[in-house]
């Protein structure tokens, strides 16, 4: 059963479930379809403040060998050097820099994003999903978020012309989470 708290006791440090939590992708594919993603293998931690949002944090380590599009080929591809080069970019990060109160159960999360060696500016909308215990006794929070990217500005060019016209790959990355966190004790 999902309850509202009052968001005062929901203060406290909290570690990404990776069990109960997708990290995925969207990106236009040959212009005509959408090729969704997902990372299977993440820690994460949030540190939440109730009483203050703009004090809460997160953290989140990404393995990029974990790429999972449900076709071997196109991830194998997603590895190489063409685009994550997972061999010498192991992980990608995201450090908050900025959290905040957009009214009713809407947050906004800054942070920078590392991806290929570059950092840039990451901005992630946030809905607070509701709290629990779970039947296990683990206190639970919830955050369904989405964001925007222009994979080039982490230096993920690489692409190829269509006939038709247009390219293979989108440059625009649709993000999105559904994360399940739970406190630690």
């Amino acid at each position: 059963m999902t309850t509202t708290p009052d968001l005062s006791t929901l203060t406290g440090d909290y570690t990404v479930d990776p069990a109960h939590t997708t990290i995925g992708f969207t990106a236009r594919h040959a212009m005509v379809t959408n090729v969704k993603g997902k990372f299977l293998d993440f820690t994460g931690t949030l540190r939440l403040d109730g009483t203050d949002p703009s004090r809460s944090t997160a953290s989140l380590d990404i393995t990029m060998d974990s790429i999972d599009t449900g076709s071997p080929d196109r991830d194998g591809h997603l590895k190489s050097s063409d685009f994550f080069n997972t061999g010498e970019y192991p992980t990608m990060t995201f450090r908050s820099t900025r959290a905040e109160s957009l009214g009713g159960d809407d947050y906004r999360i800054t942070g920078d994003l590392s991806i290929l060696g570059t950092t840039k500016p990451l901005t992630i909308d946030l809905e607070f999903n509701g709290a629990a215990k779970d039947p296990f006794g683990n206190e639970r929070v919830g955050f369904e978020g989405k964001a925007e990217i222009k994979r080039s500005e982490w230096g993920l060019t690489w692409n190829a012309a269509l006939e038709t016209g247009g390219v293979l790959v989108s440059d625009k990355i649709k993000l999105n989470f559904d994360i399940s966190a739970i406190r630690q004790a």
